[in-house]
């Protein structure tokens, strides 16, 4: 009796292994390259039109590791990011059983459709001002702000996410006399988890940039209120430091966060071969 030749196997095993590092490495190596090419295009238009109010990527690179250094970069990110987690966390909740509950139900929907019009067109800035104006110039009145800005968007996806919901799973659920929670579990939440996604994406890229404008107009603290300050002092490189060092947080955040809970979320669908 021979023991059996696993000899081929190890090739085999050795290519998939580096093929599957090349598939996971060409999107960094892509986006990394496309930065570059846009950072060699922002130096040469920098130096083609000298000017203080467009400074190259050296200056701006030398102000963000400036701010960096004496702590102020990372006091005023922190400030921003916790505002944005507490506005997306509270848009995304009460959006959400907002959005479910009219999808689910005819009359609710047809009685609030021009309550969610009516806010989804009432611009950002007017709802920023109305709260400092009621509620003082305080952090709930900030977060709030933020949030009601972006409910309503949610709502009308997760509305739409509501309505495309396959009845055929409500009737399993029932006839295997599923609880509450394996309702929500096994039934809702994958058939909404496309719907979700959306709104969460375009969620975070709505809420700190209204979380900026806030900062700007009453808080002592975070991105937009460097901003502003910087503003007032005409240095175009500490506002796109600034800027640049906040974007790049949500895009470590797009990268490392949102897309790997992403395809956790969809790893029950099978990809074709």
């Amino acid at each position: 009796m021979t023991a059996p030749d696993t000899g081929d196997r190890a090739p085999g095993a050795a290519a998939d292994s580096q093929s599957g590092l090349a598939t996971a490495v060409a999107p960094v190596l892509t986006v990394a390259v496309s930065l570059l090419g846009l950072c060699l295009l922002w130096g040469l238009a920098a130096n083609a039109w000298p000017s203080r109010a467009f400074p190259g990527p050296g200056q701006v690179w030398q102000v963000l590791l400036a701010e960096a250094a004496n702590g102020d970069l990372f006091y005023h990110l922190g400030a921003t990011l916790g505002r944005v987690a507490a506005a997306y966390v509270i848009a995304m909740v009460v959006g959400s059983v907002i959005g479910v509950f009219l999808g689910s139900y005819r009359r609710a929907d047809r009685f609030f459709s021009p309550w969610v019009i009516l806010f989804l067109n009432i611009p950002a800035l007017v709802v920023i001002v109305l709260a400092y104006i009621w509620f003082g110039l305080n952090e709930a009145a900030a977060v709030g702000a933020v949030a009601v800005n972006k409910i309503p968007n949610v709502v009308v996806t997760m509305r739409e996410g509501a309505r495309a919901l396959d009845p055929g799973y409500a009737e399993m659920a029932a006839v295997y006399r599923f609880g509450p929670f394996d309702r929500i579990r096994h039934v809702l939440l994958p058939q909404l988890q496309p719907y979700l996604a959306a709104a969460s994406r375009s969620g975070i890229a709505l809420i700190w940039k209204i979380v900026l404008v806030v900062e700007l107009l009453g808080r002592s603290n975070g991105v937009g209120f460097q901003i502003y300050l910087y503003f007032q002092l005409f240095d175009v490189a500490a506002i796109l430091a600034y800027t640049l060092a906040f974007v790049a947080v949500m895009l470590v955040i797009e990268l490392l966060l949102v897309q790997p809970v992403e395809r956790h979320a969809t790893r029950w669908r099978r990809r074709p071969a």
